[in-house]
C-alpha cells in the first residue's frame, strides 16, 4: 500500500495530511443502501427515527475509532487479526459472512448507480446493469493515481451529496420543531425492520475491516509518540467526517418526512420519491439535485466496496488477486440478484432490495464488532492503547444493542415464514440460524476462556508505558532556597534562566538559623534576621530591573522543615536550592538539608552545584 509522509510542521497542515481514510469509510454510510432506508423512514414514520440515525452514528464513531486504533497501533487490520486469533474454520466461516456483506453492499452501490443514471439520463434499468459492470475499470483507473489523489475525489463526491441536500432542505422548508422531537426515541409499529435497516445502513460491518487497513496508508513513526500523534488525529477525522455523514442520513429522512410523511404519500421505490419531489415542491432543481447525489452516493461507494474486497479476501484468506478480477467477482454477484429482480418487478422490486441488502448487513454487524471489540480491549496485542473500562463496556453495550436488535427481528422473520412456508424450507432456516448463533457465542466467549495469541506487532513494551506517562513539565512559579552567601549566585542563575523559559515568577526563600529563630520562630528578631530580610530584597530589586518578576519569603527554623512548608504556603511548582557537595562528618557539621527537601516534597526539586564555599553571612 502506498504511504502519506505526515511528517508536517504545525497542527493544521499535519491534521491534512492524516485526512482522508474517515472520508473514504464515512461514503459507505451514505450509500443508496441509506437512502431506501431513510425515505422509507421519512415517508412511513415521519421524523420520528431521526434519533435511530443519530444513535447509529454515534456508534459508528465509537466503532470506527476502535477500528483505526487497531490498524494504527497493530500494524494489522480487523481481517488479518481474525486469520491470526481464531482457528481456520472459525476463520473460514466469518470470510463468509465479511463476504456476504460486501455483496450486499455492493448491491446497493449498484442499484444507486442504476437508479441514478435512469433518473438523469432516462437510461433503462437493464442497461444501467450492463453500464455499472463497467465502471469498474474507470475507478480502478482513478486508483492508480495514488492514495491522495484517490481520497480528493471522493471527498470531492461528498461534498457534491452535501450540497445537493442544502439545496433540498432550503426548498423543503421543513417543520424544525418535528425534527427536533425526532430527537426522543420511541419505535412505532412496524418500526423495527427499518429501525434495523438504519443500523445496518448506518454502521456497515466492511467499514470495519476497511478503516483498519486505511490507515496504515499514513506513515506515521512506530512509537508511543507517533501511534498517539495518530490515533488523535484519525479520532478528530473521524468525528468530522461521520458528521457529515450524519447530515446527509438525517437530511435525506427530514426532505422525505416533509414531502411525503407530511401529505400522507406512501413511497415504494427511489423513482417515485424523485417523480414526486417536482410537482409536490413546484421546483425543478429538487428533483435533479436529488438524481445527482445519488448516482454520486453510487459511484463513490462503489470505489470504497472495491477495496473492503479486496481486504477482506487478503485479510482472512492471505490471498492476492488482481483488482480488476477480484472487483468484477464482487459486482457480478451483486448484479446477479438485481437483474433477477428487475426482470421480475422492476423498480419497486429494486426498492425492497435495497431495504433487504440494508437488513443483511446488520445481521452480520456482530460478527465484525465482536472480535474488533475483544482485539482493541486485549493488552497482550494493543499494550498500553488497550480500550479503557469505560470504553470497552460503552462498546459492548453497542454490541448488545446490535444483537437483541437482531435476535427479535430474526425471531419475527422466522416465526412469520414458518406459518406459510413449507416443512422442510423452515427446518433448514431454524438450523441454519441456530449455527450462525453458535458461531456467534464461540467469537464471544472464546476469548474470555482461552488465552488470547501473541501478535507480532511490537506493542508490548516498557518503553510504552513510560512514554505514555510522559507530560511536559508546566513551571509557572519557581521557588529558589538561598543561604545568604555568594554561592546563592549559581542558584539564581539557574532559576533565571529556567524562568525566563517558562515565564515563570520567582520566590527567593531564606531560613533564619539564628538560636532565637530555631527556638521562638517567628517571634524571633534579630540583627541576624534583619540582615537576612534585606538580602533577600535587595536581590528581589536586581532581578526586578531585570524584568523578572519577584516575590520573597523569609522563614525561620529547622532549614528542612520550612523550605519544604515554603513550597506548599508559596504554591511552587519547581524548587531550585543550592548544593555544596560535602559529605559524612560535614554532614553534621553543617547540617544536611537537600536529601531531607527532595524526598519530603511533592515538586520537582534542581538542585545546584555551588562553587562558592560557604561564606560568614553580612551581619552574622
Amino acid at each position: 500500500m502506498e504511504t502519506v509522509s505526515v511528517k508536517k510542521k504545525g497542527w493544521l497542515r499535519k491534521l491534512l495530511a492524516f485526512a482522508g481514510p474517515a472520508y473514504l469509510v464515512s461514503i459507505g454510510y451514505m450509500d443508496p443502501g441509506n437512502w431506501a432506508t431513510d425515505i422509507e423512514g421519512g415517508a412511513r414514520f415521519g421524523y420520528t427515527l431521526i434519533w435511530v440515525i443519530l444513535m447509529s452514528n454515534l456508534m459508528a464513531v465509537l466503532l470506527q475509532t476502535l477500528s483505526a486504533r487497531l490498524g494504527i497501533v497493530t500494524g494489522t487490520d480487523l481481517a488479518q487479526g481474525c486469520r491470526r486469533e481464531y482457528p481456520r474454520p472459525v476463520g473460514f466461516a466469518l470470510w463468509i459472512l465479511a463476504e456476504v456483506a460486501i455483496a450486499a453492499t455492493d448491491l446497493a452501490e449498484a442499484l444507486g448507480t442504476i437508479l441514478g443514471l435512469n433518473l438523469l439520463f432516462g437510461l433503462p434499468l437493464l442497461w444501467g446493469c450492463l453500464l455499472t459492470a463497467c465502471d469498474t475499470f474507470l475507478l480502478l483507473f482513478i486508483q492508480r493515481f495514488g492514495v491522495r489523489k484517490m481520497e480528493s475525489f471522493i471527498i470531492m463526491l461528498v461534498a457534491v451529496i452535501g450540497v445537493c441536500f442544502i439545496i433540498q432542505m432550503f426548498i423543503v422548508r421543513p417543520d424544525w420543531g418535528g425534527v427536533a422531537t425526532g430527537f426522543i426515541p420511541s419505535l412505532a409499529p412496524g418500526a423495527l425492520f427499518i429501525a434495523i435497516g438504519i443500523i445496518g445502513a448506518t454502521v456497515m460491518p466492511h467499514n470495519l475491516y476497511l478503516h483498519s487497513s486505511l490507515v496504515q496508508s499514513r506513515a506515521i513513526d512506530k512509537t508511543y509518540t507517533g501511534r498517539a500523534q495518530a490515533c488523535r488525529y484519525n479520532l478528530f477525522d473521524t468525528v468530522v467526517a461521520l458528521n457529515a455523514a450524519f447530515f446527509v442520513n438525517a437530511a435525506i429522512l427530514v426532505v422525505s418526512a416533509s414531502t411525503f410523511h407530511a401529505r400522507g404519500i406512501e413511497v415504494t421505490e427511489i423513482q417515485q420519491a424523485h417523480a414526486l419531489l417536482e410537482p409536490i415542491l413546484g421546483s425543478t432543481v429538487a428533483p435533479v439535485a436529488f438524481a445527482i447525489a445519488l448516482l454520486a452516493a453510487g459511484q463513490s461507494s462503489t470505489l470504497t466496496g472495491t477495496i473492503s474486497g479486496q481486504v477482506v479476501m487478503e485479510g482472512f484468506l492471505n490471498i492476492k488477486m488482481r483488482p480488476w478480477l477480484r472487483r468484477l467477482m464482487t459486482r457480478s454477484v451483486a448484479l446477479v440478484p438485481a437483474i433477477f429482480v428487475i426482470a421480475i418487478s422492476g423498480s419497486e422490486g429494486m426498492y425492497k432490495l435495497l431495504i433487504l441488502s440494508q437488513v443483511i448487513l446488520s445481521l452480520q454487524l456482530p460478527f465484525a464488532i465482536v472480535p474488533l471489540i475483544h482485539f482493541t480491549s486485549s493488552k497482550q496485542k494493543m499494550g498500553v492503547f488497550a480500550n479503557k473500562l469505560h470504553i470497552a463496556i460503552l462498546a459492548w453495550i453497542v454490541a448488545g444493542i446490535i444483537i437483541a436488535l437482531n435476535i427479535r427481528l430474526v425471531a419475527e422473520t422466522i416465526s412469520a415464514a414458518i406459518e406459510s412456508a413449507p416443512l422442510p424450507l423452515w427446518v433448514f432456516t431454524i438450523l441454519f440460524a441456530a449455527s450462525v448463533a453458535g458461531l456467534l457465542i464461540y467469537v464471544i466467549l472464546a476469548p474470555l476462556v482461552r488465552p488470547q495469541r501473541a501478535w507480532e506487532s511490537g506493542v508490548i513494551g516498557g518503553e510504552h508505558e513510560i512514554a505514555r506517562k510522559l507530560k511536559p513539565l508546566r513551571v509557572k512559579h519557581i521557588g529558589v532556597a538561598l543561604e545568604h552567601s555568594p554561592g546563592d549566585s549559581d542558584v539564581i542563575s539557574a532559576a533565571q534562566s529556567i524562568a525566563r523559559a517558562y515565564g515563570a515568577r520567582i520566590t527567593l526563600i531564606h531560613v533564619v538559623e539564628s538560636p532565637g529563630a530555631m527556638v521562638f520562630g517567628e517571634m524571633s528578631e534579630s540583627l541576624h534576621s534583619r540582615g537576612d530580610a534585606a538580602y533577600l530584597e535587595g536581590i528581589a530589586r536586581e532581578l526586578e530591573s531585570a524584568d523578572m518578576a519577584v516575590d520573597t519569603l523569609l522563614r525561620e527554623g529547622d532549614p528542612a522543615d520550612e523550605i519544604r512548608n515554603a513550597v506548599g504556603i508559596a504554591g511552587l511548582d519547581l524548587l531550585v536550592l543550592g548544593s555544596h557537595g560535602h559529605r559524612g562528618l560535614s554532614d553534621v557539621v553543617f547540617g544536611e538539608t537537600v536529601n531531607s527537601v527532595r524526598h519530603g516534597t511533592a515538586v520537582p526539586v534542581l538542585v545546584i552545584r555551588m562553587k562558592e564555599v560557604r561564606a560568614e553571612k553580612p551581619g552574622g
